[in-house]
């Protein structure tokens, strides 16, 4: 297992220094699901959610939270994004399943550090506005299974989450 790399070696948090870190082409994609009621699914689908386009505005939502992940993790160094894409899947119920929705969120950059981070963040912010767009209707939603499932580029190479 490889050690910690935002601690210096006097155990103190530090910013990675990436200088000399070659420049290639990184991509992130980070997946996960907002479970919900069947009839909270059904509003979504409909395009009849009291505050408009729930998919569309989520969508808005994750690439921009991709944009600012540098402003809300502090140790994250700020990327030129070259591509951020939030997709979505609607499941409904089905036996032993909720109603969900999936999100996949893919992040590209032509740098000398990853973009995982940005990618998790476009996930979270994407379905947390899910849940903000239908709290009303549905307290209980509950995100769940947000993981990285690539990541490719750089020194380390790929990396592909096992289901």
């Amino acid at each position: 297992m490889n050690s910690l790399t935002h601690f210096d070696a006097q155990g103190q948090a530090h910013m990675v220094d990436v200088a000399a870190k070659a420049h290639t082409h990184r991509i992130g994609i980070a997946g996960g699901r907002i479970e919900m009621l069947p009839a909270t699914l059904a509003l979504i689908e409909s395009g009849t959610a009291k505050k408009g386009d729930v998919l569309g505005i989520a969508r808005i939502a994750g690439i921009m939270a991709a944009k600012k992940t540098s402003d809300l993790i502090p140790l994250c160094h700020p990327l030129a994004l070259t591509r951020v894409t939030v997709e979505f899947e609607i499941s409904p119920a089905s036996a032993g399943r909720e109603a969900c929705v999936s999100c996949v969120a893919t992040v590209e950059t032509v740098g000398p550090t990853g973009v995982e981070m940005e990618a998790l963040t476009a996930l979270q912010v994407a379905l947390l506005t899910i849940y903000d767009m239908c709290k009303a209707v549905d307290r209980g939603m509950m995100m769940t299974d947000c993981k990285l499932l690539e990541k490719h580029g750089g020194k380390s190479g790929s990396f592909v989450a096992v289901e």
